[in-house]
């Protein structure tokens, strides 16, 4: 039997401006913006290449906006992601390294396959650190 994690709840206080950031800053693909009613949204979104998607709860779990930390994106090339999310007007931070237990600022022309990382927040806080692991098989 597959278990496939498909869906994280990301809780938000603003579903709109929350979607508005997910789509056109980061660039994830709306899959479902359908309003129930004036107190319930439901939006789904996808990163580019991802099998699983996030949804962005308002109410909707028992956790406070901004408190998710600790989910990563998985890129090839954290370079031109970083790029791409600066030149879209996200707030990213620089090039860490993970080595001996702790994060440090990469060096100069440092290798960053499995350990090279950056971090950003959404509108709330919830912190998201993208990681550059090679293509798998």
């Amino acid at each position: 039997m597959d278990w496939k994690l498909e869906v994280v709840t990301v809780p938000v206080s603003d579903v709109g401006r929350a979607r508005d950031f997910y789509a056109e800053k980061v660039g994830f693909n709306v899959d479902i913006d359908h309003r129930i009613s004036d107190e319930v949204r439901l939006v789904q979104l996808t990163p580019p290449g991802s099998a699983c998607s996030i949804h962005l709860g308002l109410r909707t779990v028992d956790m406070e906006p901004g408190s998710i930390d600790g989910v990563f994106l998985v890129v090839t090339d954290l370079r031109a992601a970083r790029a791409q999310l600066v030149e879209r007007g996200v707030d990213v931070g620089e090039f860490l390294v993970f080595a001996e237990g702790a994060y440090r600022q990469a060096q100069e022309g440092e290798g960053l396959d499995l350990v090279g990382c950056v971090f950003f927040r959404d509108p709330d806080g919830n912190r998201w650190c993208i990681q550059q692991i090679p293509a798998r098989d």
